[in-house]
């Protein structure tokens, strides 16, 4: 009786062995799939730092917007910093080194100027730290630096103010000419790729509708404009491209570079290629009053959205703008961040841009992406 007792209680010892055995076994698939998780980062402890080009246009702010409806639904962590100017390039490599230092999963960086952020992305990439690039993004970084962007494609973008600019009114103005006429570019800077582009697209296809109408072109103003478009600086052309970039990017020398343009007898119209050179040609205009789309006033086009350039289209000062999609750029570059984190692959996104006229701006598809 005692051996069957004795035989009895090792069947259970065994057993009970087996049992926690079987047990430790399905733990020990948890913690590896634990680990797993740990080696790659669940979407809440991811953590990423955004490097704007400013905080002074309200188009960061519908950036920093989109980016924080983009975080909170995906559940990371942003820290959205800028310097107060775009020409405080100091402060921004500043910022971005402190990003660095913060040693996030990812970076969001809107360079404005490649050359200064050189030795933070190098130290990045020996970081293992991906930089997304967004709005003019990071031009001439070095290969493998920047593995994806998220931006408007400036270049069709300054086409397409172009295009319908010509449609709308320049085409007319230009035809009816009896000498030659000059239409005036506002750029903020020569510095920064978004805005460059944005002149050149808008210069080039300029250029290549008046070409098909049978008229010549020449270009002249800031030396970098000249230098880049596919145009010639040539005597006695039809018509005349006038390139204004300001020594220092403030409201008032831009402001200043307006009324010159609007003071030249043969002035027809203005582009100005960003947010800041919009309003200020609002500015400009306060005294002088030629603006409009009478045929003895000044065709205005502008670039990007903002309670100022939104008034002047809605009541008739200038005939149109372009808009980007401030918010989905802050969306897309999150979401870009968030999956350069985990190593997924990524690549480019244009995110887009739209006319708007006094006509349209109301429509839901281009309300979306005015901002204040």
């Amino acid at each position: 009786m005692k051996k069957k007792v004795i035989s009895a209680l090792l069947c259970a010892a065994m057993i009970g062995t087996m049992v926690i055995g079987c047990g430790s076994k399905g733990d020990s698939s948890a913690s590896d799939k634990g680990g797993d998780d740990s080696s790659s980062k669940a979407k809440e402890d991811l953590s990423i730092e955004i490097v704007s080009k400013g905080f002074q246009h309200q188009y960061w702010q519908a950036v920093l917007k989109g980016s924080t409806q983009k975080a909170d639904e995906l559940g990371v962590k942003i820290n959205f910093v800028g310097p107060n100017s775009e020409s405080d390039i100091a402060d921004q490599v500043q910022m971005l080194q402190s990003a660095i230092n913060a040693q996030p999963d990812a970076i969001a960086l809107a360079a404005l100027d490649t050359e200064a952020c050189m030795d933070a992305i190098s130290q990045a990439q020996s970081s293992n730290i991906p930089i997304v690039g967004f709005d003019s993004g990071v031009p001439g970084a070095p290969e493998g630096a920047i593995v994806a962007n998220a931006s408007t494609d400036n270049y069709n973008a300054g086409e397409l103010a172009a295009e319908e600019g010509y449609k709308a009114a320049l085409k007319d103005r230009i035809a009816k000419a009896s000498g030659p006429v000059r239409i005036g570019v506002m750029a903020q800077d020569a510095t920064s790729e978004s805005i460059i582009n944005r002149g050149l697209g808008f210069i080039d296809k300029i250029a290549e509708l008046c070409d098909a109408d049978g008229k010549t072109v020449s270009i002249e103003g800031n030396d970098k404009y000249v230098s880049d478009a596919k145009v010639e600086k040539t005597d006695g052309a039809d018509v005349i491209i006038d390139v204004a970039v300001p020594a220092q990017v403030t409201s008032e020398l831009s402001s200043l570079d307006c009324q010159t343009l609007l003071n030249k007898k043969d002035t027809i119209a203005i582009y100005g290629s960003n947010q800041h050179s919009g309003e200020a040609m609002v500015t400009g205009n306060e005294n002088l009053n030629k603006f409009g789309s009478g045929d003895d006033q000044v065709i205005g086009i502008a670039f990007d959205s903002g309670e100022v350039i939104k008034n002047a289209v809605k009541t008739g000062e200038f005939i149109g703008a372009i808009t980007q999609a401030p918010v989905k750029m802050g969306e897309t570059v999150v979401d870009l961040c968030v999956k350069a984190a985990k190593g997924e692959d990524v690549s480019d996104v244009d995110t887009g841009c739209q006319w708007f006229t006094a006509d349209n701006m109301d429509d839901e598809e281009i309300a979306q992406n005015l901002y204040d």
